[in-house]
C-alpha cells in the first residue's frame, strides 16, 4: 500500500506542477526541480532513493525509443556528421577536459576524473527535448540536438566503464579503443535485428493494442540483450526506435500507429516529467554526504562550481570552433552554433551514471555532487536563459505559413497520383464513384489550400464554414447517441464504437481548425520541389489585369476566397476554393504554366503542368 501512496502522490505532483509551470510560463523541467529540492528538505517526507538501475534500465530505455521512433531516418541522415561530432568527439572532449579540472583541485587518480569527466559530459535527451520543444528552435538545429542526445549517452557510458574498469586494472588505450568499437557495433546490430524481428510481428498483428503492447517490450529487449553482449543499450534502443520509426507507416496499421502516437506520448510525458522531480529530490543526500566526507568544504564548493563551469566553456569552445561543420545552411550559422553551444542542459542521466560509481572510488560523495550540480546548474542557467537567446538572436521554430504551403504541395501531388490508380482500376459502372472520389479530393486540398489565404483576413472561406457547420452537427449527433445510450435502446458496444467514431472525426476537425489558427503573418517560402522549367522560365511578376479582385467573379456575382495571378498575362482569378474557379479555367483556357499567390506578402508559385511550388 506504501508504494501505491507514493507513487499516486508522485504523479499528482508531477501534473500539477507540470501545468502550474505552463499557467506561469516557465520551464516545467526547472520548476520540478525546485519542488524535488524543496520536498528534500522536509524533515517529514520520506524522499524515494534514485536507484542507477531504476534509471539506467526502467526509465532511459522508454524515453530514448519515445524520442527516437518519432526522429525521422531521412533527417538524422542528413546531419549525421554533426551529431557524430557532437556525440562522440564533443563527449570525448568534454570527459578530457573536466578530468584535467578536477584532477589537481580534488587530487583524485586519473581513472576516477576520467570517470566523473564521461558522467557528466553528455547533455541529456530528455532536457535536451523538453526545453527544445518550448523555445521552438529551426528544425535542423533540434533535430541536431535531439540526435546527439540521443547517441551521447552511448559514448559517455561506455566511456565511463572503461574508466572504472581502470580503477582496478590497467587498461591501454587500444584496449579501451577496442571496447568501444565492439560496443557500438554490437549495438547496431541488435538494435538492426530487434527492429527487424518486431517488424514481422507488427505486419501480422491488426489488434492495435497488441500492436501497442509490443512497441513497449522493444526498448527493453534491445537494452537487455545488447547489455548481456556487453554492448552499448542505449545506442541499441536508438537504433531500433529510429527504424522501427521509419518503417511504422509500412508495418503498422493506422488504428496502431495513432494508438501507439497517443500512449506513447503519455508514458514520455509522465516518465519526462518524474525524471527531473526525482533528480531534485535527491539533493539533501547527496549534499550531506559530500560534506560529511573528508574533502574541505572549501574544496567541495571550488571543484563542483569549476567543472560546473568547464562543461559550459568545453561545449561553447566546440561547437564554435568547429561550427562550420555543424550547420551548413541557413543564412545565419553563427546564431544557430552559438544556441546548439547554450543548450547543453545535463538530466537525470548524470546524476543515475554517478551513483553506480563503485563504493571505494576515491572522492566518490564529491564526484556524486558534482554530477547533481552540472545537472542542476545547466537545467537552471541553461534552460531558463536559452529561450530569450534564441529570441535575441531572432531564431525562430518552422514556419507553419511554410509548412502548410509544402503540406499542400505534398497532398496535391499524392492526391492527383491517387486519383489516377482510381481511375485506371474502376469500370464503366465506377463512374460515379469516381467523381464523388474526385469531389473529396477536391474538398481535401481546399482544406489545405485555404489555410495560405489572406492573414487576419475576416473573411469566412468555403472550408472554414464547412469545419465550423461540421462541428456544430457532430456535438449535436454525440447528444443524441448520449441520449440513446442513457435510455438503454441500444447495444452499448455499439454506441461506443460510434461515439469513438466521432470523436476521431471531431479531433481531427480541430486540428485544422488549430494548424489555420498557427498561420500568422507573411510567407517565406523555399524552394520546396524539383527544378521545374515552367517556373524558372517564368518571370516573378507580371501587370495585373486588376487590382480590385477577380473580374469573373464580379461579372458573375460571385464571392472569391483568394485571388491567383497569371505570370504570363497578368490576369487575376480566384482560386480553386472559390466558387468560380477561374484561376484555373484561364489556364485551361489558354495554357498558361504559371500563376502566383496574389495575396498579400505571399510569393509563391504554383505550375499547373507539372503541378510543382517555388518560391
Amino acid at each position: 500500500m506504501d508504494v501505491v501512496i507514493t507513487l499516486t502522490l508522485f504523479t499528482f505532483v508531477v501534473l500539477v506542477v507540470t501545468w502550474w509551470a505552463e499557467r506561469l510560463r516557465i520551464p516545467a523541467p526547472f520548476a520540478l526541480i525546485l519542488v524535488g529540492i524543496t520536498g528534500s528538505v522536509l524533515p517529514f517526507l520520506r524522499v524515494p532513493a534514485l536507484s542507477p538501475d531504476l534509471v539506467l534500465v526502467g526509465l532511459l530505455p522508454p524515453l530514448l525509443y519515445a524520442a527516437a521512433v518519432n526522429t525521422p531516418l531521412a533527417d538524422f541522415r542528413s546531419h549525421l556528421t554533426s551529431i557524430g561530432w557532437l556525440s562522440i568527439g564533443l563527449v570525448l572532449f568534454t570527459t578530457a577536459g573536466v578530468a584535467l579540472v578536477v584532477r589537481p583541485l580534488l587530487g583524485v587518480p586519473w581513472p576516477a576524473a576520467l570517470a566523473i569527466g564521461a558522467i557528466v559530459a553528455p547533455p541529456d535527451a530528455v532536457a535536451a527535448t523538453a526545453v527544445a520543444r518550448r523555445v521552438g528552435l529551426p528544425r535542423r538545429v533540434v533535430t541536431i540536438l535531439e540526435g546527439e542526445s540521443l547517441v551521447n549517452d552511448a559514448t559517455a557510458l561506455v566511456s565511463l566503464r572503461s574508466a572504472t574498469l581502470a580503477l582496478t586494472a590497467a587498461l591501454s588505450v587500444g584496449a579501451v579503443l577496442l571496447d568501444f568499437g565492439r560496443a557500438v557495433v554490437l549495438a547496431v546490430a541488435v538494435g538492426l535485428g530487434v527492429a527487424r524481428l518486431a517488424g514481422l510481428f507488427f505486419r501480422r498483428l491488426r489488434d492495435a493494442a497488441m500492436t501497442v503492447g509490443l512497441s513497449f517490450l522493444v526498448p527493453f529487449t534491445a537494452y537487455a540483450v545488447t547489455e548481456l553482449l556487453h554492448g552499448s543499450g542505449v545506442l541499441a534502443v536508438v537504433v531500433a526506435g529510429i527504424v522501427l520509426g521509419h518503417r511504422a507507416q509500412r508495418e503498422q496499421t493506422a488504428e496502431a500507429r495513432l494508438s501507439a502516437r497517443i500512449n506513447w506520448q503519455t508514458l514520455q510525458f509522465l516518465l519526462e516529467n518524474a525524471v527531473f522531480l526525482l533528480i531534485g529530490l535527491q539533493t539533501r543526500d547527496i549534499v550531506a554526504s559530500a560534506w560529511g566526507s573528508a574533502t574541505r568544504h572549501g574544496t567541495v564548493i571550488a571543484v563542483c562550481l569549476a567543472a560546473l563551469g568547464a562543461v559550459i566553456v568545453l561545449r561553447l569552445v566546440w561547437l564554435l570552433g568547429t561550427g562550420v561543420l555543424l550547420v551548413r545552411r541557413g543564412s545565419r550559422p553563427w546564431a544557430e552554433t552559438l544556441v546548439l553551444g547554450w543548450a547543453g542542459m545535463r538530466g537525470v542521466v548524470t546524476l543515475a551514471a554517478a551513483l553506480t560509481l563503485p563504493l571505494s572510488t576515491p572522492g566518490r560523495p564529491v564526484l556524486v555532487l558534482i554530477a547533481l550540480v552540472v545537472t542542476l546548474g545547466t537545467l537552471s542557467i541553461q534552460g531558463l536563459t536559452l529561450p530569450p537567446l534564441a529570441r535575441r538572436l531572432e531564431l525562430r521554430g518552422p514556419d507553419a505559413r511554410e509548412d502548410a504551403i509544402e503540406s499542400a504541395m505534398i497532398l496535391q501531388r499524392a492526391s492527383a497520383a491517387g486519383l489516377d490508380a482510381a481511375d485506371e482500376a474502376a469500370g464503366p459502372e465506377d463512374e460515379g464513384t469516381v467523381d464523388l472520389l474526385r469531389a473529396e479530393n477536391t474538398h481535401r486540398l481546399n482544406t489545405v489550400w485555404e489555410r495560405l489565404g489572406r492573414p487576419g483576413s475576416e473573411r469566412e472561406t468555403p472550408e472554414a464554414a464547412h469545419r465550423r457547420l461540421r462541428r456544430v452537427a457532430l456535438e449535436r449527433e454525440r447528444e443524441v447517441i448520449l441520449d440513446i445510450r442513457d435510455e438503454g435502446r441500444a447495444d452499448q458496444t455499439v454506441i461506443s464504437q460510434v461515439l469513438n467514431a466521432l470523436d476521431l472525426e471531431d479531433v481531427m476537425t480541430q486540428r485544422l481548425v488549430d494548424r489555420s489558427e498557427a498561420i500568422r503573418g507573411g510567407l517565406s517560402v523555399h524552394s520546396l520541389a524539383e527544378p521545374c522549367q515552367h517556373l524558372q522560365e517564368a518571370a516573378d511578376c507580371a501587370k495585373p489585369g486588376s487590382y480590385t479582385g477577380c473580374p469573373d467573379c464580379e461579372r458573375e456575382g460571385l464571392v472569391w476566397v483568394h485571388l491567383r495571378m497569371c505570370l504570363t498575362c497578368g490576369n487575376i482569378g480566384c482560386c480553386d476554393s472559390s466558387p468560380g474557379n477561374h484561376a484555373r479555367k484561364h489556364f485551361d483556357r489558354t495554357g498558361h504554366p504559371v500563376m502566383r499567390s496574389f495575396e498579400p506578402g505571399e510569393a509563391w508559385r504554383w505550375c499547373y503542368l507539372d503541378e510543382v511550388i517555388s518560391e
